[in-house]
């Protein structure tokens, strides 16, 4: 089996593939893929690598935002569901998307209605972690009044630059898909010095190298 292995950025996954270089899989052959940050470069380079080599099952890895306080930092999830959080328009003070302003329909391939779900099937042994729902934006959420949006208008519970991309992605091509995401901070007033990203990397790349490590 042909497995993808996707982030934004190295140093998410750095630890994983320091793992992989001593390791030869019987079950399976893996290729790591930096996307870059954001949508556009994620949208991208899965493309190309789709087109070039089709895997059989694609993991999207990657550390994220949470809005809810009691969430641990470290937490990993997967995210079963995505939304676009950014993609529409100003109305004077609403926000409406492209759903609300009528140029996509809710259940317009590959969106139910209105979100990028992954039925998580032909998933090898699906790891036993809890799921959470996921909103994507191009610009990290860092205001109260952004919060409060997301907040009321998806109901998301994690917050990424990428996610909905490799949904969107994967779900076009009919590709099995997981995404990973682990809690480095909370989606709030942008302070830095609250953040545990080096937390967050190590519980990620943990949860990864036990999944493969169990699977083979």
């Amino acid at each position: 089996m042909k497995i993808l292995v996707t982030a934004a950025t190295t140093f998410e996954i750095q630890p994983f593939m320091d793992h992989l270089a001593g390791k030869n899989y019987r079950n399976c052959q893996v290729t790591t893929l930096i996307g870059g940050i954001g949508m556009m470069h994620t949208a991208y380079q899965l493309g190309r690598q789709f087109a070039s080599s089709r895997p059989d099952f694609a993991i999207q890895a990657g550390i994220a935002g949470c809005f809810d306080h009691s969430w641990d930092m470290g937490k990993v999830v997967i995210i079963d569901k995505e939304q676009l959080g950014d993609l529409g328009v100003e109305d004077d003070q609403a926000y409406k998307d492209l759903f609300d302003i009528q140029l996509w329909q809710p259940d317009q391939a590959p969106f139910t209605n209105r979100q990028l779900i992954n039925p998580l099937q032909n998933v090898p042994h699906l790891p036993e972690l809890p799921t959470a729902s996921g909103v994507t934006i191009n610009t990290v959420s860092g205001s109260e009044r952004t919060r409060q949006l997301l907040l009321d208008k998806y109901k998301p519970e994690v917050e990424s630059m990428e996610g909905a991309a490799f949904h969107y992605a994967c779900l076009l091509e009919k590709i099995p898909f997981m995404q990973l995401r682990s809690i480095s901070n909370y989606v709030e007033v942008r302070d830095k010095s609250k953040w545990k990203i080096q937390l967050a990397i190590k519980e990620l790349n943990d949860t990864l190298i036990k999944y493969f490590e169990r699977w083979n």
